[in-house]
């Protein structure tokens, strides 16, 4: 059953370029309500922790190496069809195949430094929610 909720992370590399405003105006201005925000920076165990299901895969250590190397923004979004529309609005992981006009088209450098991160599904929306906020920092 789809939810009307997800989860995203301006990360490392759009937060430094200072695009996080931009993003989240265009996360704004096509329709997703703030739930809840904050700005934080991961810890190595934190990154680790939170991208544990990718663990076996060859990007892990590189993955979690960029996560923890600046701040981020955690943010969890409300909308009709959230997951669905959240994908569209961010765009292909490789910014090279991104649709224009999508986030990572705009702001993504590469495939690894992509701009932002979104929830791929409904259940995992809810538990990247959960490992950033708990139930008094949401609106």
């Amino acid at each position: 059953m789809a939810t009307n909720r997800t989860f995203t992370m301006v990360k490392p590399d759009a937060f430094s370029a200072g695009n996080s405003g931009a993003i989240l105006s265009m996360i704004e201005k096509a329709g997703f309500k703030l739930i809840a925000m904050k700005i934080t920076r991961l810890t190595p165990q934190t990154a680790g922790a939170f991208y544990e299901v990718h663990k076996e895969r060859p990007f892990y250590g590189e993955l979690v190496e960029f996560m923890s190397s600046g701040p981020i923004i955690a943010a969890i979004l409300e909308k009709d069809n959230a997951v669905v529309d959240f994908r569209k609005l961010i765009g292909a992981t490789d910014p090279a195949k991104a649709d224009e006009g999508t986030i990572r088209k705009l702001y993504a450098k590469s495939m690894g430094a992509n701009a932002v991160h979104g929830s791929d599904s409904d259940e995992n929306a809810a538990i990247e929610g959960n490992f950033f906020f708990s139930n008094l920092e949401r609106v």
